[in-house]
């Protein structure tokens, strides 16, 4: 992130200035949201996605970065309310603090934000954006579909994870790209090629991450998706070989003891080596996706931030 740590700060600011409305509520309630932080690995792809092709009119990259982020935020306050998350980042959720209409209306609010910025760019660029937006209400539905549902496949899962991270990543990288103008154009599918496959590793890190790291580390409760029947990756793999663990999955409101009883069974198996072996294939595809791109730093640290992914694994 160091090598785009000043258009990172311009995305911050242009965030600021984005989520500033007539409405002081609104204002309060998305920044509540936005200022507690992430990773910001999305902006940080795009950012180098655009710069590994040549780009040099950063403010588009800045402002497709922004857009993005939007579209993710927005999709969080909403997933907030349908999950009813109390928190969120490590402080009390949108939904908890401010509740139900005002966090619906916010997140609404949010996403016209973000399609007041891809107004500026062509019709393709537009279209690439709200793919993305749709793969992400799919995505949405059919986590749902799936919750505390046993018969969830590795399949189901991948595609989930595509439409609800990846396919952020993908898009970004891909409008971004496409705006550099690269020579040849082709760079701009490999770079949403890589974008993707770091995208669906984030998502597999993150979801090993909610069965083996400490909650310090995590910043947030560890167990979250056992304890909310979502179908990670270590739950989907350790239903389909564990009757108990199936059971449990199936079984909404769990206790802390049935909580427990599934984090020891899933860490005692082979699924967190299993999920690490996934993680890790999905890194070598966005590695050689960038094969095709000229040596540049900006390419040197696309390949440095996918060892960071994978390193918090292995």
């Amino acid at each position: 992130m160091a090598l785009v740590a000043g258009e990172l700060a311009s995305v911050e600011r242009r965030l600021e200035e984005v989520l500033r409305s007539r409405e002081p509520r609104i204002s309060e309630i998305a920044n509540h949201l936005i200022a507690a932080g992430g990773k910001r690995v999305r902006p940080t792809v795009t950012l180098l996605a655009f710069r590994a092709c040549g780009g040099e009119t950063i403010a588009d990259a800045v402002d497709v970065a922004v857009a993005l982020e939007l579209i993710h935020s927005a999709s969080l306050l909403h997933d907030d309310i349908i999950d009813g998350n109390d928190m969120r980042r490590g402080r009390a959720s949108a939904r908890r603090k401010y509740g139900i209409p005002h966090t619906l209306v916010t997140g609404d609010f949010v996403f016209s934000r973000a399609f007041q910025i891809c107004g500026r760019f062509d019709a393709k660029q537009i279209n690439w954006a709200a793919e993305a937006c749709i793969a992400l209400t799919e995505g949405e539905v059919m986590q749902s579909r799936y919750r505390n549902n046993p018969e969830v496949t590795l399949d189901d899962y991948m595609e989930i994870i595509y439409r609800k991270t990846a396919s952020l990543f993908e898009q970004g990288a891909r409008i971004a790209a496409s705006l550099a103008r690269p020579n040849p154009p082709e760079l701009v599918d490999a770079l949403a090629s890589c974008a993707r496959h770091v995208g669906l590793t984030f998502q597999i890190v993150d979801d090993v991450l909610d069965i083996t790291a400490e909650q310090a580390e995590l910043g947030k409760p560890i167990g979250l998706d056992v304890r909310e029947g979502n179908p990670s990756l270590p739950i989907v793999l350790a239903a389909a070989q564990d009757p108990e663990v199936a059971r449990l999955f199936a079984k909404e409101d769990l206790t802390e003891g049935e909580v427990s009883a599934v984090l020891g069974r899933i860490r005692r198996s082979n699924v967190v080596d299993e999920g690490r072996r996934i993680a890790i294939e999905h890194s070598r595809l966005a590695h050689e996706a960038l094969a095709p791109l000229p040596e540049s730093e900006y390419c040197d640290s696309l390949h440095a931030l996918i060892e960071e992914l994978i390193n918090r694994v292995c």
